[in-house]
């Protein structure tokens, strides 16, 4: 009898094997955030899957249409690990460039908001200068830009309107993955206030 309560616990049990590190040699990374420090990490649940909109395969193109690997010339696209680097540098800025209501819905920890239709007009929270043609933007950060995944265009659009005000294209990069790709590798989202 014993043996069968046991048995029947295993069976009852959330799914948990061998933990889920975010690389060979990282089971998190803590980012500082305006409310405190965040650990990020991966769902260790072996069970878990990817529900709401973000689990979503096909949208109405257009405007849900696929995004190029590169939004625009000069700018480098990252993956995730790129990314928690970024995350981790206080030179770096990762920007969630999603509108509000996405954005309210969460967001990777440590990200600023800065939606993709403003950004241009808010350069100067990334340490650029307005001048006659734009924005002189040589003492500004690099960043990385990202919004709901390859089939969201709200980051390569603000990209190239950076690019346009005078935001260096090798200051620049794209996590193409976004939202989407985040939440699928069960990483840790934040609130968006």
């Amino acid at each position: 009898m014993i043996r069968l309560a046991a048995l029947l616990a295993l069976i009852a049990a959330p799914v948990l094997a061998e933990p889920v590190g975010i690389d060979a040699d990282r089971m998190s990374v803590t980012v500082e955030t305006p409310d405190g420090p965040i650990e990020i990490m991966r769902e260790q649940d072996n069970e878990a899957v990817i529900t709401g909109d973000f689990a979503k395969t096909s949208r109405a193109c257009p405007p849900f249409c696929i995004q190029p690997m590169t939004p625009a010339e000069g700018v480098t696209t990252i993956g995730e690990l790129e990314l928690l680097d970024m995350l981790e540098d206080p030179d770096a800025v990762v920007i969630d460039s999603r509108t509000r209501d996405w954005f309210e819905g969460g967001t990777i920890p440590g990200a600023i908001h800065l939606p993709w239709d403003v950004i241009t007009d808010r350069l100067g929270e990334l340490d650029c200068e307005p001048d006659f043609e734009g924005w002189d933007c040589s003492e500004a950060p690099r960043v990385a830009l990202f919004c709901n995944g390859p089939w969201c265009g709200q980051s390569p659009t603000a990209i190239r309107t950076m690019i346009g005000a005078g935001y260096p294209a090798e200051k620049i990069s794209y996590y193409r993955g976004g939202m989407q790709v985040w939440r699928l590798l069960g990483l840790t989202v934040a609130a968006g206030r």
